[in-house]
């Protein structure tokens, strides 16, 4: 047997908790999921006919390692519109296989062993696993008591001569906590001028609904130390088209570029011909799916406090986080009574690190009728619990 060779970093992940617990429970019937990251919507019938015209059109071929220039310069053109960043098509914007390789390409090429990543926490559980697969260690810092968010304070007082990247995801996965432009200024005044990469994940960027939404990379000078992640999986429900970005200054960006290439060397052609039109047509539909999202928060939300449930309004993305305990059962243990008792699925929060323990994930990218049962059944659930 040789299950000794294999890489000390590959064994020391897990399966994300999410997926563990999807298999746990995949089995059961009659079960209201709330559970999916993924937009209801179908993606625009614009941006499915591009892809369908760039297959008649043979654009099935390899392209430029960067992705095809038209798609690179529409990037450019959105963010320069949009959050008045200008990032260069011809060398710092990078085409990956899905905002998770963009993720991937960035640790890759910044950390070695014996670096630390701090991370916000509770967060999304794929960041952890790449950190320790390029040999650094995860810093978590637990945001439970601030509005899901860093503070400068906490910042400050974690960040050492070992610190290498600090991840900010806003809007978040999974509490919908977003940064305003004040709050990222203040942060900024902890990173700026210290030998650190930021790490901004901003892949729920259009969906943002109290505050315009805000990159850090334009805060202060921090444009310089910034890798900005972003994709159309979220904006354009095309999770399944694998198409997401990223923007770092030259210098950066020609060293990811390497990683990239003998990653995947290109991402996929139709698909960039896909993400072409919904980055060049994608005013009405965000604003669209914007305001479904915020009738469906706003309903969730007053449908959680009414339960008695302490919460914090989301500011984006479609999850909201509940503080959910009973009778000292572990969150993964009350989601799968959840399920075979109540018969609704909400992802446990420990899914996402020990700082969401005593926490559960509700997703409100569903129809209104579906979140209505959901939550029907889990204010049912509780009351019978009393």
């Amino acid at each position: 047997m040789l299950k000794h060779l294999i890489n000390n970093n590959v064994k020391n992940i897990e399966i994300s908790g999410i997926r563990k617990f999807f298999n746990l429970v995949s089995d059961e019937k009659d079960v209201v999921s709330l559970t999916i990251g993924q937009p209801d919507f179908h993606t625009p019938d614009n941006v499915k006919n591009a892809g369908i015209q760039a297959i008649e059109n043979n654009f099935t071929t390899y392209t430029p390692n960067q992705g095809i220039w038209e798609l690179r310069k529409a990037i450019h053109t959105y963010y320069k519109t949009n959050y008045e960043l200008a990032y260069q098509p011809d060398s710092e914007i990078i085409v990956t296989s899905g905002a998770s390789e963009a993720i991937d390409i960035t640790f890759r090429t910044i950390l070695t062993p014996g670096d630390e990543v701090i991370l916000p926490s509770p967060i999304y559980p794929g960041y952890e696993p790449l950190i320790t697969l390029a040999g650094a260690k995860p810093v978590h810092v637990d945001t439970t008591n601030t509005g899901f968010k860093f503070t400068p304070e906490a910042l400050a007082d974690v960040i050492n001569e070992n610190t290498k990247c600090i991840v900010l995801p806003s809007p978040s996965n999974p509490t919908g906590a977003a940064y305003s432009r004040e709050e990222l200024e203040a942060l900024a005044g902890v990173i700026k001028g210290k030998e650190i990469f930021i790490l901004s994940d901003e892949i729920y960027s259009e969906i943002v609904f109290d505050f315009a939404h805000t990159s850090i990379a334009s805060i202060s000078d921090l444009k310089n130390q910034t890798i900005v992640i972003n994709g159309v999986s979220k904006s354009h429900s095309m999770t399944g088209f694998r198409i997401g970005y990223t923007l770092a200054p030259e210098w950066i960006s020609e060293q990811m570029l390497k990683v990239h290439q003998y990653n995947v060397s290109c991402a996929a052609s139709i698909s960039q011909y896909a993400a072409l039109e919904a980055m060049t047509t994608y005013q009405e539909h965000t604003a669209y799916i914007k305001e479904v999202f915020k009738k469906r928060r706003d309903y969730v939300y007053e449908r959680l406090t009414g339960m008695g449930l302490e919460v914090e309004q989301p500011q984006g993305a479609f999850y909201i986080f509940p503080k959910l305990t009973l009778n000292d059962m572990s969150s993964f243990d009350l989601g799968l009574s959840l399920v075979r008792n109540a018969r609704v699925a909400l992802v446990p929060g420990s899914s996402f690190s020990k700082d969401g323990e005593g926490y559960m994930r509700l997703s409100y990218a569903y129809h209104e009728d579906i979140l209505k049962e959901g939550l029907d059944r889990l204010e049912a659930y509780l009351l019978n619990k009393k």
